[in-house]
């Protein structure tokens, strides 16, 4: 039986610890769960797996079982760049963090990233123009990196940090207001929020932000890359499933865009509920290199935040 290994987390306040890596595995299995799903109706789904709640692999990618995509792997190279800057988002280095992880030839990369980064390499400017259409998912699914690395920072280095992360490949009102709502929920959720708590700042945003309104629609099905349809499949799972398995595996049967709404779910509700409420099943099937990797990379995050730095400890 596969096990994923746990860093040594001395000086870390266990529940916080707990919470990070809850994220952080919940992301990639969210990734890996809904990849297999990607671009599929739920009507397919329901045909070919009845309820999909297992990592399988396969799907149009043709993953292997436990695989992810470039949800995790935008994370990871992205939290990979935070640590060699000692936990600052600086532009220039994630620019090339994410042309190097594209140089490695990726299973999947979106578009909209793949124009970003073209846009680096020709110009040397690490922020891509204002788009009116470019209102996509890749910048808020993988913002994780800066919610552990920005953790107990002030709001507006908390907000710069998103946006200097996002804008690399994004340039959008949307993508903006929704990469940094991610994540504020994610370090409310970290410092031990509860689902009660989390779910009246999500109508607190959609007050403020009403394009992104859920609760009196119809279940969000076949979720495109547009990141409002995104956050809405997303908050519906959330607002409505009260674990973390039922909310993927919600989320993750309305098909479209898959990876993505499980990732983005996962790391909200893997902060939320922590590391033991994702099912054994999944993690002894999630790539281990990847298991690793993010576990690691979760605590490492976290130790470059000034409330570790300086000795102090997290609420909740």
């Amino acid at each position: 039986m596969r096990t994923v290994s746990v860093p040594k987390t001395e000086g870390l306040p266990p529940d916080l610890e707990r919470r990070a890596r809850g994220a952080y595995l919940g992301l990639a299995v969210g990734d890996a769960l809904g990849a297999t799903v990607e671009f599929m109706t739920p009507n397919e789904i329901r045909l070919r797996h009845g309820v999909h709640d297992q990592l399988l692999g396969g799907g149009w990618l043709r993953l292997r079982r436990g695989q992810v995509t470039d949800d995790t792997e935008m994370s990871l190279a992205l939290g990979d760049c935070i640590l060699r800057q000692q936990g600052r988002v600086d532009p220039h280095g994630v620019a090339l963090a994410f042309s190097d992880w594209m140089r490695e030839k990726p299973v999947d990369i979106g578009h909209t990233v793949r124009r970003g980064i073209v846009h680096y390499r020709h110009t040397g400017e690490p922020r891509v123009p204002y788009d009116d259409q470019g209102a996509g998912n890749g910048a808020a699914m993988r913002c994780l990196p800066v919610a552990l690395a920005t953790l107990a920072s002030p709001a507006d280095v908390v907000r710069r940090g998103a946006l200097d992360q996002a804008r690399t490949t994004h340039h959008n009102a949307l993508s903006d207001v929704a990469t940094v709502v991610l994540v504020e929920l994610v370090q409310a959720a970290l410092r031990g929020a509860s689902r009660d708590e989390l779910c009246g700042a999500v109508d607190r945003f959609v007050t403020a932000n009403p394009e992104f309104g859920f609760r009196a629609r119809r279940p969000v099905q076949n979720p495109s890359g547009y990141i409002v349809d995104t956050l809405r499949a997303v908050f519906q799972a959330f607002a409505t499933q009260s674990s973390f398995e039922t909310a993927l595996v919600d989320v993750v049967n309305r098909g479209g865009d898959a990876d993505t709404t499980g990732a983005i779910l996962g790391m909200l509700a893997g902060a939320l509920y922590g590391v033991d409420s994702i099912p054994l099943r999944w993690l002894q099937r999630l790539d281990p290199g990847v298991a690793q990797r993010v576990s690691r990379q979760s605590v490492a995050l976290l130790r470059s935040t000034p409330m570790v730095r300086d000795g102090g400890a997290a609420s909740g």
